[in-house]
């Protein structure tokens, strides 16, 4: 087990690298010069120069390129932020808990509702309350988050003044974001939930369930659901990198002080350091959750769980017949 998480941190390495490498190119042919928005709009072409020469923006990509991988591997450092003139990481951490704490709020939110709701659509399958459940996800996957968003303070905070329609300082805050966020997400794992259930149900060992009188709620949670949870664990990972990820829309309608204003107001700015420091927090933050979910895979699914131990078993009686 050590050795394949091990195996999982080295495979993390060039991925980080591509999604930099990305973020840098993405930077070079965007429109817009920082050292000129620095200078402001009265500034001769002297300062301008000095400023790129000062920022090290006259040096070729792959110089910027090579100086920035080298100082984030050897230093962990992520720049400086061109707009504050702090680093980047201390930017980047004051706005991270908030964005944590948007994202899990959201993924518990919609995994709480998503997997029983699926479950009944499985159970119920083809009959009117199925086809309700799933008219319902369809329309949560296909609406717009910034939509809901501006909906949402409309009816809950403009008309019936129920909540605040900005911030995220106390749980009142969190109601509006939380469900702009969870929405769209809890309609996907619906959908999935229902669609692993149905496989699972129809198989032999689910009859032989049945027939040895176990109950039906045992039948269901017991065998159905665990063995359709490989499915579901992989969604909600990949619906919680979106939401770690995805939250500039909603942090920008409720003007939320997360990662996702952070990387808005960066982009404005032109501040590059800052933009390149995010996304690189991001795609850690998501390949390290991508990694909780292989390691989860193994206690959930049996299957894995005994090739693991046939593995080390084999190993341990080569070892043995060797000696």
């Amino acid at each position: 087990m050590l050795r394949y998480i091990f195996k999982r941190i080295l495979m993390m390495i060039p991925v980080l690298l591509g999604v930099l490498f990305l973020v840098f190119t993405m930077n070079e042919i965007s429109p817009g010069d920082p050292a000129a928005m620095i200078a402001g709009d009265a500034a001769s072409v002297e300062v301008v120069e000095q400023i790129r020469e000062d920022l090290g923006l006259n040096k070729p990509l792959p110089v910027r390129f090579f100086n920035y991988t080298k100082n984030l591997v050897l230093h962990g450092d992520l720049g400086t932020s061109y707009k504050t003139k702090r680093p980047v990481l201390d930017e980047v951490m004051d706005r991270l808990p908030t964005t944590i704490l948007l994202s899990l709020t959201s993924a518990a939110f919609a995994v709480l509702l998503s997997i029983p709701i699926g479950i009944i659509s499985a159970i119920k399958q083809n009959t009117w309350i199925d086809n309700l459940l799933m008219v319902l996800a369809l329309i949560g996957v296909a609406m717009p988050a910034f939509w809901q968003g501006l909906m949402t303070i409309i009816l809950f905070s403009v008309k019936l003044g129920w909540f605040p329609s900005y911030g995220f300082t106390t749980p009142a805050h969190w109601f509006m974001p939380v469900l702009t966020i969870g929405t769209g997400a809890m309609a996907s794992l619906v959908r999935i939930t229902r669609s692993s259930m149905l496989e699972v149900i129809r198989q032999d060992y689910i009859r032989t369930a049945r027939a040895k009188g176990q109950t039906e709620r045992k039948v269901i949670i017991s065998h159905a659901l665990r063995n359709s949870m490989i499915p579901i664990i992989t969604a909600i990972a990949i619906q919680l990198g979106s939401m770690l990820g995805g939250a500039i829309v909603t942090e920008t309608v409720f003007a939320i002080p997360g990662i996702g204003m952070l990387m808005i107001q960066s982009i404005k700015a032109r501040d590059y350091p800052t933009i390149q420091g995010a996304v690189v927090v991001i795609a850690v933050m998501f390949s390290l959750l991508n990694l909780v979910v292989d390691i989860i895979y193994t206690f959930v699914d049996p299957r894995l769980k005994s090739i693991y131990q046939t593995k080390r078993k084999v190993k341990h009686f080569i070892a043995k017949s060797v000696t």
